[in-house]
């Protein structure tokens, strides 16, 4: 039996500047056979959601956000719902061309190269969400980027039981944007600062800093416990993995990937202790599990933390007022503009609810953080 997959044109006229040409293929049909086939939209922007026998050849003119990227991964990218495997076939196959040559999978995509996609037939489930357009607070945004203060409760994108997120309401809301992609992630509980990029140019050169540790990211967090240090360092190797219940979870692991977060205590709230999670690395859920095996847990977190405590957060209780989310909030970050180079620096304050919790804490004197003066380690 033939897989059958959805190949998505709004994805291939965003992908390639717009420029898609399309070619039928011949059909053959025996007289007195045919069957009725189901109609499809073709129109840029249109979302397909049927099954479309046969689907024409797509000649896809790359433009400069394009170049520069392997040919296996444009493919991904742009077949969503595609399997890796199938991408991989038609490019082993020849299917796949570039200026009319065969190509490999890593060949790297050049302005103005004319691509050979063949028809994949697809089908795609007709309960599938459409994304509402919706835009959030906008901190800073030019021809490059978009860098929004993301509330907590939102994922970033879809999958995993999620039909759509951010960068998909930010898509349906811009279906005039040619490109826009999601730069890093937060974790549907975590409010505050996400970069997303409007040219792969800015795209690639962000990854780059954040991979060569030339971005800095801080983060506001509220634990539960005695903490005391004002300074803390915390490497432990971070490994992931699915539990029993299907959800992605991470775990302290001798041959997980190196991480490092350095904790500073900003101040004292009685039994809790606000503190400045600055990131060395960028593991998923990196901050929660390394409070986690610290023995501190995040208020409200419903992975890691203190499900009592979670329980008893829900309800206000005297003076103290309800918190209903994860008190993990990225307020600040700094990286070089992609396109001029100079320093950036943005702020997201914490989200109201968060505010009013802080508040209805006692408070003890605020902590002086100082570099010199008690560093931990724990690694």
């Amino acid at each position: 039996m033939r897989n059958n997959y959805i190949f998505k044109m709004k994805d291939l006229a965003r992908f390639s500047g717009g420029r898609v040409k399309t070619r039928p293929e011949p059909r053959t049909q025996a007289a007195g056979k045919h069957k009725a086939e189901p109609k499809v939209a073709v129109e840029q922007g249109i979302q397909l959601t049927a099954i479309a026998p046969p689907l024409a050849v797509q000649m896809l003119t790359i433009a400069e956000d394009d170049a520069g990227q392997r040919i296996d991964n444009f493919l991904l990218r742009i077949c969503k719902g595609v399997p890796k495997s199938h991408i991989y076939r038609v490019l082993r196959s020849g299917e796949v061309r570039v200026n009319k040559g065969r190509i490999d999978q890593t060949y790297r995509l050049v302005e103005g190269d004319v691509i050979r996609v063949p028809p994949i037939r697809i089908a795609e489930k007709q309960t599938q969400a459409v994304a509402p357009g919706a835009e959030f607070k906008i901190l800073l945004e030019d021809n490059h980027l978009l860098v929004i203060d993301k509330p907590a409760g939102v994922a970033v994108h879809g999958g995993s039981g999620v039909s759509y997120g951010v960068i998909e309401q930010l898509r349906a809301a811009r279906p005039q944007a040619k490109f826009l992609e999601l730069v890093h992630r937060l974790d549907r509980d975590t409010s505050g600062i996400l970069l997303l990029a409007k040219k792969r140019s800015a795209l690639t050169n962000l990854h780059e800093q954040m991979r060569d540790g030339d971005t800095d990211k801080r983060y506001l967090v509220l634990v539960h416990g005695d903490w005391q240090n004002e300074r803390q360092h915390v490497k432990l190797p971070l490994h992931k993995y699915t539990a029993a219940d299907g959800e992605r979870r991470v775990r302290v692991q001798a041959d997980g990937q190196a991480s490092h977060t350095i904790f500073n205590l900003i101040r004292r709230y009685g039994d809790y202790a606000l503190l400045e999670a600055e990131l060395k690395t960028g593991r998923t859920h990196q901050i929660r599990v390394h409070l986690s095996a610290s023995g501190f847990a995040i208020a409200g977190d419903d992975k890691y933390g203190d499900f009592s405590l979670n329980r008893a957060l829900q309800k206000a209780d005297g003076q103290r007022v309800a918190l209903k989310r994860m008190f993990l909030h990225a307020y600040q970050i700094t990286f070089a503009h992609p396109e001029t180079g100079k320093p950036v620096t943005l702020k997201a304050p914490l989200p109201p609810e968060c505010e009013r919790f802080l508040k209805s804490l006692p408070k003890d004197i605020p902590a002086a953080i100082s570099e010199a003066e008690g560093d931990q380690n724990i690694s």
